[in-house]
């Protein structure tokens, strides 16, 4: 008889906790004492500095000498650099700094051992010319590429021996404001504007550099100039920018593994020209984001930080056992769900704008409540009844105290909440699986809102109307509280997870249709990865914010959206589509691998009964046995 090792190619690996997903975020640091923009940024978490740059005070052309230098929790104002800038670079740590070029500082290079800066050799380009470089490396060994003002410094580069410049090859794209990071041997320049000067267009080209010349890799997903750029060959990340003229800030961030470009985590502040943390030795497990322009300047700082994994990651063929002796679950071949959507059995009341629950369950154990009758007119009618899927069809059970649509739910088929609803009402009502009995009211009146929670006891409610509501409130049990508010008011949006770990994405504003996306930890909401197609009135599926999916809506014009959306903790993918054009569904209970899509409106009726249905082979699969 074969053994596994034969047959799969690996041994058992045996572990006690499950695994988890490696994937970074932003988190909120101290403030700087001087909110600034074009800041020469260096050092790492928790032992950073922040050089000259721009302030509001100071007028055109607004340059100041200032240094600040970071602790993990507060910035300290100490010695100011020798030859005020900004749009200078800066590379190195808080004991072995460099900060170099920058306008109007004419190449000048400075050195900062701790407590001093000291003026070293200039870079070789003329005066003036050295300002929105790309650049990286360290106090004894760098690099500045590109730049402005001129055609000829869009291509140059220069390389850092420790004391003195020396050109070497120029870049194959001519550019300036671009994102740069690594080393002088495994330099990496991305995006930026590129020529003609005065009316520069974005590339998404990207550089490495070997040491003697450059070579072109794959581009980044979103074009930028003047982001924020970290870590090395095989880990790095920019972060932030601009993706256009006048403005256009950007949150995005993305991660470089050698050959691809990955979205990641957004930060909360979109904002450009901030001081960042190019130290190629903590690749990209950790980055700053330093004051900036949002419009105006800032003083915010935000923290990248990756975690390591409390487990390892299940891949095809690997067992993982519980304490040695339970399995807990096995590693089938990972990927995207490749289901499709089939029709299920139709509701018995034609809604739309109804509250769902399925307490991250399978298809076979949903719910949903209320919603409003089919093409009614202002003031709307509404349904008290409740719905309850088996798997096959939908059965009438106990109705509602308060008849009400675009209400928010949360919880399982047997133990659920809904919350508010039209008229912007206050009532909240529980079930227990039989019936429902009212409960503890929230705080603010609201609707077309969402919730997230995978049992009655344990949820919360977040945005909707009136005003474009932002509170979040958090449900124990017995009464509301509430906590941090979202990041972007809105209503009609999709969500999905549970009381600690929850998203929302989509929504209004603009009218039609948003692409963002927040994610909730169980204190605050940050910004992450943007969904593919910007929608209002779209429905979420996940018992987490690391798995989860996005499905339907309406984008421009009222335009209804087949489009399925799955999320994996980093990114968000296009798979299979709806059959039916859908949206205000308000809720789809259940996993990102089995769930259903039931009402809602289908571009001509409002208040349908078609059903349908998803379900996958889940990437990783929970067995327990005896």
């Amino acid at each position: 008889m074969a053994t596994y090792k034969e047959i799969k190619g690996v041994t058992v690996q045996t572990v006690d906790s499950d695994p988890v997903l490696n994937v970074g975020s932003w988190s909120s640091g101290g403030s700087l004492n001087t909110p600034r923009g074009q800041i020469a940024g260096f050092g790492t978490i928790p032992a950073a500095g922040a050089a000259q740059g721009a302030t509001p005070a100071g007028g055109p052309p607004g340059v100041v000498g200032y240094y600040e230098q970071y602790n993990g929790t507060a910035w300290t104002e100490t010695t100011d650099i020798n030859t005020a800038g900004r749009n200078g670079l800066g590379t190195g740590t808080t004991t072995a700094g460099l900060v170099y070029g920058g306008w109007p500082r004419g190449g000048a290079t400075e050195t900062w051992n701790g407590s001093a800066w000291t003026e070293v050799g200039d870079m070789t380009r003329g005066a003036n010319a050295s300002q929105s470089q790309a650049g990286g490396g360290t106090q004894t060994a760098a690099f500045g590429a590109g730049g402005e003002p001129g055609t000829t410094y869009f291509q140059l580069v220069e390389t850092w021996n420790g004391s003195a410049w020396t050109e070497v090859n120029d870049l194959n794209t001519g550019r300036q404001a671009a994102q740069g990071f690594g080393i002088t041997t495994a330099g990496y320049v991305a995006s930026g504007y590129s020529p003609p000067v005065g009316s520069p267009y974005i590339t998404g080209n990207v550089e490495v550099y070997n040491g003697s010349s450059w070579t072109e890799t794959t581009n980044v997903n979103t074009n930028r100039g003047q982001g924020g750029g970290a870590g090395n060959s095989t880990s790095g990340i920019i972060y932030t920018g601009s993706t256009g003229p006048g403005g256009n800030y950007t949150a995005n961030t993305e991660s470089w593994n050698g050959s691809a470009w990955t979205e990641l985590n957004d930060v909360s502040t979109a904002r450009a020209q901030m001081g960042k943390t190019p130290n190629p030795t903590s690749g990209s497990t950790d980055a700053l984001a330093i004051g900036g322009e949002v419009p105006g300047y800032t003083a915010v700082t935000e923290e990248w930080a990756t975690p390591p994994p409390t487990a390892a990651i299940l891949t095809e063929g690997n067992i993982f056992l519980s304490g040695g002796t339970t399995l807990k679950g096995f590693g089938k071949a990972a990927g995207i769900p490749a289901a499709t959507w089939s029709s299920g059995g139709a509701l018995n009341s034609a809604r739309y704008r109804m509250a769902a629950s399925g307490g991250g369950a399978t298809v076979s154990a949903s719910m949903v409540v209320g919603g409003y009758k089919p093409s009614s007119a202002p003031p709307n009618d509404y349904f008290d009844n409740t719905e309850t899927y088996d798997g096959t069809s939908f059965t009438e059970v106990n109705n509602l105290n308060l008849a009400r649509a675009a209400l928010a739910g949360f919880g399982s088929s047997t133990s659920a909440i809904v919350a508010g609803g039209t008229s912007n009402v206050t009532n909240v009502e529980k079930w227990d699986g039989t019936n429902w009995t009212e409960t503890g009211e929230i705080n603010t009146g609201r609707s077309q809102f969402n919730g997230a929670g995978l049992t009655e006891p344990a949820g919360i409610v977040m945005g909707g109307n009136p005003g474009k509501s932002a509170a979040t409130e958090s449900w124990n049990g017995t009464s509301w509280t509430e906590v941090s508010d979202l990041n972007t008011a809105r209503d009609e949006f999709g969500s999905a997870g549970s009381q600690t770990s929850a998203a929302i994405f989509g929504g209004n504003p603009p009218s039609n249709g948003s692409d963002t996306h927040e994610q909730w930890n169980g204190t605050s909401w940050s910004e992450a990865a943007e969904i593919n197609t910007a929608v209002m009135g779209t429905s979420g599926s996940g018992a987490s914010n690391s798995s989860m999916l996005k499905i339907g809506g309406a984008a421009a014009s009222n335009a209804n959206k087949t489009e399925t959306e799955v999320w994996n903790g980093s990114s968000w993918t296009e798979i299979n589509n709806l059959t039916t054009k859908r949206s205000y569904v308000h809720g789809s209970p259940g996993t990102a691998v089995s769930c259903i899509l039931a009402g809602g409106h289908d571009q001509t009726t409002y208040g349908i009964t078609t059903n349908e249905e998803f379900e996958a082979d889940n990437t990783l699969s929970t067995v327990t046995v005896s």
